[in-house]
């Protein structure tokens, strides 16, 4: 699998970590993943991961653990603001984004801009 593969399938995870945290995920947030992503060529590696967390039922430490070491695996990627904006919008989906979701997405921003200090990439 190419490095980049992985990349968005660890984006998959992460966007299930953030579907999950409220405790369910809600087929409010699954339609805006996809209509989101619609246009991304990326989007079908990006919803099978998701799917797959799901079907697995990976606890949300686990899912976001995972997603976070391969992003600083790999390093600094110029998606990784959209990827943020994406989780925003996944978790607003269903009755605003809930405490424990915008955790996760701060969590998410703070642990990449700490370890990538000089790349203007992340938000």
């Amino acid at each position: 699998m190419a490095e980049i593969d992985k990349l968005y399938e660890a984006f998959g995870e992460l966007v299930y970590a953030v579907a999950k945290a409220d405790g369910a995920i809600q087929n409010e947030e699954r339609v805006a993943l996809e209509d989101v992503l619609k246009d991304n060529k990326w989007a079908s590696d990006i919803i099978w991961s998701f799917n797959y967390e799901d079907k697995k039922s990976k606890t949300v430490k686990e899912a976001y653990s995972k997603a976070i070491d391969i992003f600083k695996h790999h390093g600094p990627f110029s998606e990784y603001g959209k990827f943020a904006d994406v989780l925003e919008l996944v978790a607003f989906a269903f009755q605003g984004i809930s405490t424990e979701e915008k955790e996760i997405i701060s969590n998410f921003r703070n642990e990449l801009t700490t370890v990538f200090k000089n790349d203007s990439n992340i938000q």
